[in-house]
């Protein structure tokens, strides 16, 4: 079908969008000898600016080894395009002779490719390929950068709740996360037992409150002799702002260039630290934001989460000789590959169900165990310590 392909990547890096570019790049040539592939500098940016690398000709093993490389090899971009912005996209798709545009991303990268979609009137098909450490897509039952990243934390809290038992106190880790919590969930997908950290797990699906919070790493405290917790960053509190917003003041807060608050970049952490110095004097306490460190590790790729990736770049293809649409993984006993229409995944936001949380402790249930479980088995066995 295609004589030329585009290929972008969008929003945060992960340890395994390279493997979705070079899937399909792969996958392109098989389908289609001597298609011309060319990736866009910066997502969009490129196609606007007509900024591009071509991957035609380079060696499998070229790409292979960029497959292989955490963050994203194209380089990426935050900005959400409205329609005068898609326009230009368009015109610069146009331009390179696209036949099929392929945009590694989220939930923002599928509104962008929805409006393309739209105005392109089915003259170049676009295709949204799914990437994010959030876990947050419709449709999807997880996305590929999720398992990494949750190996990631999943043994970051292990060890810390190990160092902690060695020397007792309260810690509390704050990991990416802005309206879904299934990255922070995966904090207790190692967990050893109910006496190990994480003891306490706040999620923005559900309201937080500081004076809970004190009070359940007070009960923790007191009942282990350590508390161990994890908290998303985007915890928000019952008015719907950002927990950010209500601790820091107005004057202190950073945005972006949407008008979101930036919740890594903020005092959160040092917030956090004045609250437990206020409340629980005299104890030894931590407070450390995880920041980017999760979402391209080199040392967590999950060999799972780099093939499903790979396999996904490779269904784009397919879904580009359908005409366009996002690429969902759902599960049916395993992985299963479907095309559906972008507009169920364009700027929607999936949360962790509710059976994922217990209804009553700021903590997981039973049902977000054995999704953990399933995704994230353990990977270390550790001994169990005198203390």
């Amino acid at each position: 079908m295609a004589g030329t392909f585009v290929i972008a990547q969008g929003g945060g890096p992960t340890a395994v969008i390279n493997q979705t570019l070079v899937g399909a790049a792969l996958e392109i040539r098989k389908r289609h000898p001597g298609a011309r592939v060319l990736g866009s500098l910066h997502g969009v940016r490129g196609i606007r600016d007509g900024n591009y690398a071509d991957l035609t000709d380079l060696s499998e093993q070229q790409l292979r080894l960029i497959g292989d490389t955490p963050s994203a090899a194209l380089g990426s971009t935050r900005d959400k395009p409205d329609a005068a912005y898609c326009d230009l996209i368009l015109k610069g798709l146009k331009k390179a002779g696209a036949d099929a545009f392929i945009y590694i991303g989220g939930n923002d990268t599928a509104g962008t490719q929805q409006i393309l979609s739209d105005a392109a009137g089915g003259s170049i098909a676009m295709v949204h390929a799914p990437k994010t450490i959030d876990n947050d897509l419709e449709e999807s039952d997880h996305t590929p950068g999720f398992i990494s990243a949750a190996e990631f934390v999943a043994g970051a809290f292990l060890s810390i709740d190990l160092d902690f038992r060695a020397l007792p106190g309260i810690y509390v880790g704050i990991v990416m996360g802005r309206h879904a919590g299934f990255l922070t969930a995966a904090s207790a997908a190692w967990q050893q037992d109910e006496a190990s950290g994480p003891h306490l797990i706040y999620v923005p699906e559900r309201a937080f409150e500081i004076s809970r919070f004190i009070d359940d790493i007070r009960a923790t405290y007191d009942r282990h002799g350590r508390c161990v917790v994890a908290v998303s960053e985007g915890v928000s509190t019952a008015d719907g702002k950002a927990l950010v917003e209500s601790l820091v003041p107005p004057e202190r807060l950073e945005r972006d260039q949407h008008g979101n608050v930036k919740l890594s970049g903020s005092d959160l952490t040092a917030a956090l630290e004045r609250a437990l110095a206020e409340h629980l004097p005299g104890k030894r306490a931590r407070v450390d934001a995880f920041g980017y460190l999760p979402r391209g590790y080199v040392g967590a790729i999950n060999q799972t989460d780099a093939r499903e990736a790979f396999e996904a770049g490779v269904f784009a293809v397919q879904a580009a000789t359908e005409g366009g649409g996002s690429v969902a993984l759902q599960h049916d006993g395993s992985t299963v590959l479907k095309n559906v229409p972008l507009t169920a995944v364009a700027g929607k936001t999936r949360h962790m169900p509710d059976d994922f949380l217990h209804p009553q402790e700021n903590r997981l249930a039973e049902a977000g165990y054995a999704y953990l479980k399933r995704l994230v088995p353990p990977k270390f066995k550790v001994g169990r310590p005198f203390v």
